[in-house]
């Protein structure tokens, strides 16, 4: 075996497992109406101007602008109407000296026209006539040519993760389908002879799975797809049967509990048979999550969790959900983070990061993290919390009041 509970700080541990491991993103064409919080796969270069016609961003009349310099509510400007611009086709009623030309907001604005006059700024003298009260200047509440996007511009770059409001953006283009990053596979096999389905009763000594569905819900989060290998018993063919099958199937394969050194876990042990180089850091100086493997088997990542369902939750945001990333060719996607001052004195020793789950209050204006503290197989420590603080290695802890961030679940 490579390594055997040689413990690695995060940033150690994830330089080793990089340097083995060397993604590369496979790409699918889709709807774009069907790509929200998909990653994009190549470069998106806009084909057209946004608009490609000159539109009015009001109801009102289409002018000259220079027409209405120096109106007043005292002294209007009188222009004389010569009809109105139809929606949904385009504007032929050109507009000559002293005439207007009835517009709707997102209306193509008529040739000769260059602002419009918000209709609350203007009277009707008659069925032919307005008076305008207020001068506008040439481009007022005009949308020009290419004012949103120019032809050629570039729109989105690979690994941006599409928004509402980009699905918007590309239809508007026309821009129908796009190559989007496929979700990588992720195995996830739980252990244990304790443990339990859901759906079952549990019997004194049993508890029921929680790690297969939490992690299956992280995974998603994270962009990938997952898939639960179910609960495989502390037999070493039974634990090597469903790893074979895992690696061959997915991207990333996790294994929840049996990484602990103790003559039941076998879970580095398999993890070296199923290919080259194997177990590369067996122990990460983290708490909690301390007994974590990460390995690399025939380019295939495969992580080994602590069974205790914080653990497991902190160890994967903290490698797995970047491996994710890495498969889709994206950056991680910004956490929701706040600052608070610490409620209560937290220590750490040394040489280690320290992960404590915290809620939030606010006392007096200010926003508070208070340390929601229990054992790390509980897994109520975590639905009680709201985000969590890292603790930095060698710190030595933190104290009361100071300042930390939050990041939120």
């Amino acid at each position: 075996m490579t390594e055997l509970f040689t413990v690695h700080t995060p940033p150690a541990a994830w330089a080793r497992f990089t340097a083995h491991f060397h993604p590369q993103v496979r790409s699918e064409w889709i709807a774009t109406a069907d790509a929200l919080d998909r990653v994009l796969a190549a470069s998106l270069v806009s084909p057209q101007d946004l608009p490609d016609f000159p539109r009015a961003t009001v109801d009102g009349y289409a002018v000259a602008a220079a027409d209405t310099y120096g109106a007043t509510p005292g002294l209007p400007a009188f222009l004389a109407v010569v009809g109105e611009a139809p929606m949904g086709v385009a504007a032929t009623l050109a507009i000559g000296p002293g005439e207007a030309v009835l517009v709707h907001t997102g209306g193509m604005m008529p040739p000769g026209a260059d602002a419009v006059v918000m209709v609350e700024n203007t009277q009707r003298v008659d069925d032919a006539n307005i008076e305008v009260f207020g001068a506008v200047a040439e481009g007022q509440h005009v949308i020009q040519v290419g004012e949103d996007i120019r032809g050629g511009q570039a729109i989105l770059a690979p690994g941006h993760h599409l928004r509402p409001q980009d699905i918007g953006g590309l239809l508007a283009l026309g821009i129908t389908e796009i190559a989007v990053a496929v979700p990588p596979v992720v195995g996830i096999v739980s252990t244990g002879d304790e443990v339990v389905a859901p759906d079952q009763p549990v019997h004194p000594g049993q508890v029921r799975d929680i790690n297969s569905y939490t992690l299956t819900a992280l995974a998603t989060r994270a962009g990938a797809r997952a898939i639960r290998y179910g609960i495989v018993p502390d037999d070493r063919a039974a634990l090597a049967a469903a790893a074979a099958r895992a690696v061959q199937e997915c991207d990333i394969v996790v294994f929840s509990a049996g990484s602990s050194v103790s003559y039941r876990d076998m879970t580095a042990d398999i993890i070296e048979g199923l290919g080259k180089p194997g177990v590369l850091v067996h122990g990460v100086s983290v708490k909690p999550g301390k007994p974590t493997i990460l390995a690399v088997c025939d380019g295939k990542a495969i992580f080994g969790l602590p069974g205790n369902p914080v653990s497991a939750m902190v160890i994967f945001d903290l490698f797995i959900t970047p491996t994710i990333c890495a498969l889709l060719g994206a950056a991680a996607s910004p956490q929701a983070r706040v600052t608070g001052r610490l409620a209560r004195n937290l220590a750490s020793d040394t040489g280690r990061e320290d992960y404590i789950q915290v809620r939030l209050e606010t006392r007096d204006g200010e926003l508070w993290a208070v340390p929601v503290l229990g054992k790390s197989n509980l897994i109520y420590t975590l639905v009680n919390a709201e985000g969590t603080i890292k603790i930095p290695l060698d710190s030595n802890g933190v104290r009361a009041g100071e300042s930390v961030t939050v990041v939120m679940h």
